[in-house]
């Protein structure tokens, strides 16, 4: 397989101070790498850098061989890149459908808002209602939805479960996992090990702004000391 996203020495932060240390990411086309790490380890500031909406410092981001590092969020959006952003983030005046004619635009694309309907019923059924008239839920729906109308070839999933009740996190996971056979690579940033488990192909490991651990998810589930010393679980 190629290497979709390419990241090397990555450095960026906030106010001068340095957050991402010297990050190193390959993710192959169609692959999903989950990001994990506790809480400040810098996979938020992680996925901000690599969509755009963060000058990094240093380092190097290709997306399909392509050099983005620095370039503005429209740019990086346009080499085929889209962000599920934490929070999900949705025009809440704004209907269903408004919502997802923005992210549509003018120019013909392989995925159209009906083809998002087709894959998220639920949407369709609340098209005509706004974006806080919504569950937690359905907006982390219309959040999937709007990114997948940009006909991403990396998906930047930033805590899809974060504040869902579990038999809405199944719902998400359910949606998640019918996109596996799109072809679509993803960095997914999760809390839930249940959900990142499920999801990825290959676990990548955060601490103090570095990658220090990747493996096959398979593998990193089966050493539980390893684990529990990275994530203090298991």
């Amino acid at each position: 397989m190629t290497d979709l996203l390419a990241v090397r020495d990555l450095r960026a932060g906030y106010a001068g101070t340095t957050v991402l240390d010297g990050v190193d990411l390959v993710v192959a086309a169609g692959a999903v790498v989950a990001l994990l790490g506790r809480n400040g380890a810098g996979k938020s500031t992680f996925v901000h850098t690599v969509m755009g909406l963060l000058k990094p410092y240093a380092g190097s981001v290709r997306v399909g061989g392509r050099e983005l590092a620095g370039a503005p969020a429209h740019a990086v959006a346009r080499s085929g890149v889209a962000i599920v952003p934490q929070g999900r983030r949705v025009f809440a005046p704004l209907t269903v459908a408004e919502n997802l004619s923005l992210a549509a635009g003018r120019t013909a694309r392989s995925w159209t808002v009906e083809r998002v309907y087709e894959l998220m019923p639920g949407l369709a059924e609340r098209r005509a209602h706004r974006g806080d008239q919504l569950s937690g839920g359905e907006q982390q729906m219309l959040a999937i939805g709007r990114a997948l109308l940009r006909d991403p070839r990396l998906l930047l999933l930033d805590e899809p479960s974060d504040g869902l009740a579990p038999a809405v996190v199944e719902q998400v996971a359910a949606v998640l996992e019918g996109l596996r056979g799109e072809g679509i690579a993803a960095v997914l940033v999760e809390q839930d090990l249940h959900l990142a488990f499920r999801l990825a192909d290959e676990v990548a490991v955060m601490q103090k702004g570095r990658i220090v651990h990747r493996s096959p998810v398979a593998e990193f589930r089966a050493d539980r000391a390893r684990a529990h010393a990275l994530l203090g679980v298991g």
